[in-house]
C-alpha cells in the first residue's frame, strides 16, 4: 500500500496545476473577465481575395504577364481540389509567369504543342481540370494523388528535381505579403 501511495504522489508532483501556489490562484479568481470574446469573421470570399492578391502581387513584383489572373487561379484550384498556389507555381517554373509562354499556354502543357488556348484563363482551366483528375485522358496520373506526385507525373519523370522546384515556388507565393489585413498560408 505504501508503494502505491508513493507512486501516486510521484505522478501528481508532475501535474502542472499542482505546481501553482494557491496564493497566485486566489489572486486571479476574482479578476477573470467574463465578457464574451468576439472574433472577426472571415468569409470564403475574403480568403479567396487574399490568395488571389498574393498571386497577383507575386506576379507584379516580378513583372510577369500573368498578373491579374490570381482570382482565376484560386477559383480553378478550388473547383478541382488543388492547392491554390500549385498552378501559378507551375506557370512560374515553366514560363516565368507567362514571359516565355507558348501562345496562351504558360504551363508548357502538352510539351508546348497546345497553342489553341484563346486566353490564359482557358489554359488555367484546362490544366486545373487535368491536374485535378477530372479529365479521363489524364486521370490515371493525377486523380487522388498528392501535390508532389502530381508534379512528378507532370514533369518529374524528365526533371527529377521538378517537384521540389515547383513546391519551393509555391512556398514563395504563399508567403507573399499583400496589403490586406488577413494573412493566409
Amino acid at each position: 500500500m505504501t508503494k502505491y501511495i508513493y507512486k501516486v504522489t510521484q505522478i501528481l508532483a508532475f501535474v502542472p496545476f499542482m505546481a501553482i501556489p494557491s496564493v497566485s490562484l486566489a489572486s486571479h479568481i476574482g479578476s477573470l473577465d467574463t465578457t464574451s470574446v468576439t472574433k472577426e469573421e472571415v468569409s470564403i470570399d475574403d480568403i479567396r481575395k487574399e490568395r488571389a492578391d498574393a498571386i497577383d502581387q507575386y506576379f507584379h513584383d516580378r513583372s510577369m504577364p500573368l498578373e491579374g489572373t490570381g482570382m482565376t487561379f484560386v477559383l480553378v484550384a478550388e473547383k478541382y481540389g488543388l492547392d491554390w498556389s500549385l498552378l501559378p507555381a507551375i506557370a512560374v517554373r515553366e514560363s516565368s509567369g507567362g514571359k516565355a509562354a507558348c501562345g496562351h499556354n504558360p504551363f508548357g502543357w502538352g510539351s508546348c504543342k497546345l497553342h489553341n488556348f484563346v486566353s490564359y484563363e482557358q489554359a488555367i482551366e484546362a490544366l486545373g481540370k487535368n491536374l485535378g483528375g477530372a479529365s479521363e485522358k489524364t486521370a490515371r496520373y493525377y486523380a487522388g494523388k498528392s501535390t508532389k506526385d502530381k508534379l512528378y507525373y507532370y514533369n518529374g519523370t524528365v526533371v527529377p528535381t521538378y517537384p521540389d522546384e515547383v513546391m519551393a515556388i509555391m512556398d514563395k507565393i504563399e508567403s507573399t505579403s499583400t496589403n490586406s489585413e488577413i494573412t493566409m498560408k
